[in-house]
């Protein structure tokens, strides 16, 4: 089983959707290939009605396909800026809280900043969560897929359920990496999680 490399977990979930890599120079893919690369992270019963998010020609964030109203996904793209090669899906209970991070990121916030001030305004209630546990699915690799649509080689993968203030405690999960393990990330937050990668 191959790990994913970080120096630190706190900055790779919800870094899900803000690589931690340098950024490198923008050439977006076609619309078509983006679509076929972003839904590689869900399962495959969910990927042909999900939404995807990626890139215009110019590297600006867009809208590539809007989706089936009845989708619980929305995807994202491989951001042709970073050097590794990560596509996210997560469900459209989480897109407040995923938004809300790239508009931080945006203005400058590195993701440490940015998870702090979101848990911050959710606490205050400005910011939704969802309601109920929400999935958040990752496929990253060293490099591409070597065409439009296929695994990328040496792909590993990270799964997250969103579970908004539940404790590892309460879960019967340990509140750090433990091997293979399912573990809770910030264990009683407004952007609790449990993480489970292979």
């Amino acid at each position: 089983m191959r790990r994913i490399a970080t120096g630190s977990w706190c900055l790779i979930v919800p870094c899900a959707l803000a690589a931690c890599e340098l950024p490198k120079p923008v050439q977006s893919k076609p619309a078509d290939e983006q679509i076929a690369e972003a839904v590689l992270a869900a399962p495959p019963s969910l990927r042909d009605d999900a939404a995807v998010l990626g890139y215009s020609t110019g590297g600006a964030f867009a809208t590539l396909r809007e989706g089936s109203a009845d989708s619980p996904l929305i995807c994202l793209a491989d951001d042709p800026r970073r050097e590794r090669f990560h596509v996210a899906c997560y469900d459209r209970s989480l897109e407040p809280y995923m938004s809300r991070g790239r508009e931080l990121r945006a203005s400058g916030m590195d993701g440490g900043e940015s998870i702090q001030t979101r848990q911050s305004e959710a606490r205050e209630g400005k910011l939704e969560m969802p309601s109920q546990p929400a999935a958040l699915y990752n496929l990253f690799a060293p490099e591409p897929p070597p065409a439009s649509g296929e695994q990328p080689a040496d792909a590993s993968r990270l799964y997250v359920i969103y579970v908004p203030g539940a404790t590892a405690e309460e879960l019967g999960l340990p509140s750090a990496p433990a091997g293979d393990a399912p573990w809770v990330m910030f264990s009683g937050e407004t952007n609790a999680h449990v993480m489970i990668s292979r």
